[in-house]
């Protein structure tokens, strides 16, 4: 038998997920939070403003004298309202320490290590609370869509309502993608996931005071677009056609909410390194 280090090298044979990369740290991250009983417990009680929902829609189908119950645009639009609060809890819950970690314990050195490139694990940790956060924002909204047409019995309401599909799906889109890229680059700045989960809801609470002082000053919601949330509220309102809560224009609040976006992709270009092993 030939000695070990007379062994000449073999390339790996095997095959790898080139631009796949990503699924796999969704995968597992997803498969780990599932694991979490106290997780699991917050996601089933996101739900429950899905079941009350349900039953406001069985009664107004089939009980004239609840006809002032019945869904219309209002309705899904404040259902994300109310939504907000598990969006919040999820997002610091889950999102402080995606990155933190991994910076904690000096994981990005083998994470970044070839083949995985620096876009794969960004998407990846991203990818992980999108998850999450859609499946208690956009699935029960267009379940919700489903539950109206199975008790009324017909489809005029969706008829009526058409545009309430692309509408949920892109409201749901616009909030996780803001929320999830503040997070992820907050994560990105800290080894300490406590710190990050503070300083998200210092950020938030601090804009909400400044806009609340603005507005009492000026006796006018113009500045509302200080508030991150405010932001989220305003182009909510355009895309579910409901009247504007804040006399801010609409396209100032989404262009605040995308150069948010934008900052965040910046922060963790520049945050999320490591030293690449050669293979």
């Amino acid at each position: 038998m030939s000695p070990i280090h007379d062994q000449g090298y073999r390339r790996y044979a095997g095959g790898r997920a080139r631009g796949r990369a990503w699924l796999v740290i969704v995968n597992a991250g997803v498969r780990t939070m599932l694991r979490d009983r106290k997780f699991v417990a917050l996601l089933a009680a996101s739900w429950i403003q899905f079941l009350v929902r349900s039953v406001q829609f069985y009664f107004a189908a089939n009980f004239s004298q609840a006809a002032i119950i019945a869904p219309n645009a209002e309705t899904f639009r404040d259902f994300f309202d109310k939504q907000d609060i598990f969006v919040f809890i999820v997002t610091v819950t889950l999102g402080a320490a995606l990155i933190a970690q991994d910076r904690r314990v000096n994981a990005l050195q083998i994470y970044l290590s070839k083949p995985l490139t620096r876009a794969e694990y960004i998407f990846g940790k991203l990818g992980i609370l999108m998850v999450f956060l859609l499946f208690i924002t956009w699935l029960p909204a267009m379940l919700l869509l489903v539950v109206q047409v199975v008790f009324a019995g017909n489809f005029a309401f969706v008829q009526a309502n058409a545009y309430l599909f692309p509408a949920i799906t892109l409201y749901a889109l616009l909030e996780v993608a803001m929320v999830s890229t503040s997070m992820l680059a907050l994560s990105s700045l800290s080894t300490n996931s406590r710190f990050v989960g503070i300083l998200y809801t210092g950020l938030i609470f601090f804009s909400q005071a400044v806009a609340g002082v603005l507005r009492f000053i000026t006796a006018s919601t113009s500045f509302s677009w200080v508030a991150f949330g405010n932001n989220l509220s305003q182009v909510g309102d355009v895309i579910f056609r409901v009247p504007l809560r804040y006399t801010t224009p609409w396209p100032v609040s989404l262009l605040v909410i995308l150069a948010l976006i934008g900052l965040s992709g910046v922060i963790l270009e520049r945050r999320v390194r490591g030293v690449e092993i050669v293979a």
